[in-house]
């Protein structure tokens, strides 16, 4: 039984951290508005572009990397 609730508990824990570590930000930029935005979703649409160097790990990371992409910065 003991075996039981520890193999569960290492599964849930493996679980949470899949989860956890599977958060990613996108740079996008709207065809239309030229403007750039930061999603969690990688767009499935062809109306935004990804822009800047694809995936990041925390939303501050992808919003600091906004304000120097170069598609995202003239206007």
């Amino acid at each position: 039984m003991k075996k039981l609730i520890l193999c569960g508990a290492l599964a849930a824990f493996a679980l949470g951290i899949q989860a956890a570590s599977a958060a990613e930000f996108y740079i996008v930029r709207d065809a239309t508005t030229k403007k750039c935005t930061v999603v969690d979703t990688k767009p499935t649409t062809t109306t935004t572009t990804v822009v800047g160097n694809g995936v990041y790990k925390t939303k501050t990371e992808a919003e600091s990397a906004v304000k120097t992409t170069k598609v995202c910065t003239e206007q």
